[in-house]
């Protein structure tokens, strides 16, 4: 049996997110103060994270100083994965992105997404109807809109203009949707709209040193492992336009014998997703845990793998 390191994308982001972390990450706050230029716990108030850079680069620094933690008393995961911005952590803990690369790419990627669509765009949840039928909606609807977040079964998540999103999600419910709620997103996310800002990333990510994964990472959009390192960097740049498919990442990670599926901060989102899907493995959560339990979970893992 294996185990998951699952790092969460916007929309976990918490007030005081970086505060809240343990004492011993304050190298890794350290660290990411200088890559930026700047004091990362400043990005973490209410009025900060109205800031699409601010909140990635929340995400960003918090999973990762929340693995380094575990990994520097616990055995490492045997994969990692990262829903949208959650990709870059995952990707600097396999080993395979300099965590001082990932700030500053990740610090454009939010200030080239939040450019692009200032106001007037972003994103609706939608649960209680299939993918089938949601697509049926967006295929019918006037104006952008597009599926962008696969979740599970019966919870999508689509993007594009409030008029748009509005449309569909009164439809949604008038087929008795369980909810169709609006996020705190800002931008239109994994869809088309932010082709143009993805390929202004990549222009920028291609001097940008990658190596082939120590850890398994895999792909929240294709739901595959990627081990060549151009694949990564493809995968990286893309992510913000196109589809998400963390149902499909969840059960490749289960097919391949994941029975420990653990998030990192913040917050424990991908940890509801992933009880439908680990029916016979243990979630559990960073935020909320305490280390040694953790440690006693991981280093069992390991044990039972011999």
């Amino acid at each position: 049996m294996s185990s998951l390191f699952a790092f969460p994308g916007q929309g976990a982001q918490q007030v005081g997110m970086l505060h809240q972390l343990p004492t011993e990450c304050s190298a890794c706050l350290l660290e990411a103060s200088d890559a930026l230029g700047e004091d990362v716990l400043a990005l973490d108030s209410a009025e900060a994270l109205k800031s699409t850079r601010a909140v990635q680069l929340c995400l960003l620094v918090a999973g990762v100083a929340g693995a380094r933690l575990l990994m520097a008393r616990s055995p490492a995961p045997d994969y990692v994965a990262g829903l949208s911005i959650g990709a870059y952590a995952a990707a600097v803990v396999a080993g395979s992105l300099d965590f001082a690369d990932a700030v500053r790419l990740v610090a454009l990627r939010g200030e080239l997404m939040q450019r692009a669509y200032p106001q007037g765009y972003g994103m609706t949840a939608i649960l209680g109807l299939d993918q089938a039928t949601v697509e049926r909606l967006l295929a019918e609807a006037e104006g952008p809109v597009y599926l962008a977040n696969i979740n599970a079964d019966n919870q999508l998540v689509i993007a594009g203009s409030d008029a748009a999103m509005a449309t569909v999600a009164e439809r949604a419910r008038a087929l008795s949707a369980g909810a169709a709620k609006r996020l705190a997103m800002s931008v239109p996310s994994h869809c088309t709209l932010l082709e143009t800002p993805a390929r202004e990333l990549a222009d920028v990510f291609a001097g940008v040193e990658l190596r082939r994964p120590a850890i398994r990472y895999l792909s929240g959009t294709t739901a595959r492992p990627v081990f060549d390192p151009e694949r990564l960097r493809d995968d990286l740049a893309f992510n913000m336009c196109r589809v998400i498919d963390w149902h499909g990442t969840l059960r490749t990670a289960y097919e391949r014998g994941v029975r420990l599926h653990v998030e990192l901060p913040p917050g424990a989102v991908l940890s509801g997703l992933a009880r439908r899907v680990f029916e016979q493995g243990t979630v559990v959560a960073f935020q909320g845990a305490r280390l040694d339990t953790l440690d006693a979970l991981l280093r069992q893992e390991v044990s039972q793998t011999r």
